[in-house]
């Protein structure tokens, strides 16, 4: 079975890259996953939901419910039993933070984290039930029918990654981009690509026809910009502030830009885990929901939390200034969900996602918000 599923996501994952590869041609082959996760209805999604709620209703962050709230969990298949969680790094550590401070302990679960090479694959074939990661990494996959759904926002672009010029260009906002190469280090078909993509696309400049994307190694980036060989570099901000505070990258999507409020990384979990289990999955993600709250709330501490952890690097300094521009968990659900909607429209028309040009029925099959910090 474990065969069957790794094959079945390395074909997702194939027609994922395939979407993102092809600059301006929309025709390529569409998977019949595709076309599955693409036309589910919205009375199945809000099935999922509705079970999710009314099992899970009342206050998630007790580990004590009523009697009746007790005995229904009691008959789900994972209770008692240990949950994984894919072990995050710097901005993905919220679900590291819920078991340092005790969160699913209060909701009466027993956790373990998982190292893995791939997030989505963990998620997708059930290795683990709950991880965060990158939208832009995830999207796509979501919806050429990886089993994996999101739960909730985990914080904002900015303070994550930045698009950078040098210091000393004539380059001060997108429309000064029109028409030049444009680094996404990670290459085609990922997280870089994509959120540089999205971000011409709020710009009102097409990423397909206006700009060539184009991969240039990150630590190479400089040089790049420095010979003419790109304009600009869609860089980790943990990369680009040293160079930021030398005077040699300046950024022009700052906290007044486009990466302002888009939402990064995303709280996900495997969907077919939630339609079984509703009530664990509404305390999984309660507990790491209630950590990037207090991640949002108290940046100081969290950074040094992540430090002693060693889920942040050595600079106290920019790791608080970047911490603090992400507004850990302040996106409500329903601030997230506005920006899913954003997300996926935007996707549609970079061709990330070829599917189907239906956002709503896009969004409808991978949004199942559940869970709350308090």
């Amino acid at each position: 079975m474990k065969k069957i599923l790794s094959i079945a996501l390395c074909t997702a994952l194939a027609f994922s890259i395939a979407g993102c590869g092809a600059k301006g041609d929309s025709t390529g082959a569409k998977s019949s996953a595709n076309t599955e996760v693409a036309s589910k209805s919205s009375t199945e999604v809000s099935s999922v939901k509705s079970s999710t709620v009314s099992k899970a209703s009342g206050n998630t962050s007790s580990a004590v419910g009523t009697n009746t709230d007790d005995e229904a969990w009691k008959k789900e298949p994972a209770y008692g039993k240990t949950i994984k969680y894919f072990t995050g790094d710097g901005c993905t550590a919220a679900v590291n933070v819920a078991e340092e401070l005790g969160y699913y302990k209060e909701q009466g679960l027993t956790v373990e984290g998982f190292k893995g090479e791939s997030d989505i694959e963990a998620i997708g074939t059930n290795q683990v039930q709950i991880a965060i990661g990158h939208i832009a990494k995830a999207m796509v996959p979501a919806t050429n029918g990886v089993n994996l759904c999101f739960v909730g926002g985990a914080h904002l672009l900015t303070g994550c990654k930045a698009m950078y010029v040098l210091d000393e260009s004539d380059y001060n906002n997108y429309d000064d981009l029109k028409g030049k190469n444009i680094s996404a280090p990670s290459g085609i078909g990922t997280a870089d690509y994509n959120i540089s993509a999205r971000l011409f696309i709020e710009a009102g400049i097409d990423p397909l026809k206006d700009v060539k994307i184009m991969q240039v190694e990150k630590d190479a980036c400089v040089a790049a910009m420095k010979n003419g060989e790109i304009a600009a570099a869609l860089l980790p901000e943990s990369f680009g502030y040293p160079l930021v505070k030398q005077g040699i990258l300046r950024k022009i999507d700052s906290a007044n830009g486009n990466s302002r409020n888009e939402i990064c990384c995303i709280v996900m979990m495997n969907k077919d885990f939630i339609k079984e289990n509703p009530i664990t999955s509404a305390k999984m993600a309660s507990a790491v929901k209630k950590a990037l709250k207090w991640m949002g709330d108290n940046p100081e501490d969290c950074t040094k939390l992540l430090m002693k952890i060693g889920l942040n690097g050595n600079d106290y300094d920019m790791n608080l200034e970047l911490n603090k521009l992400m507004e850990f968990g302040g996106q409500s659900d329903d601030y997230t969900t506005d920006q899913m909607k954003g997300i996926v429209d935007g996707y549609i028309k970079a061709k990330l996602i070829t599917a189907t040009d239906d956002a709503n029925s896009v969004y409808n099959s991978i949004w199942h918000p559940i869970g709350t910090p308090e």
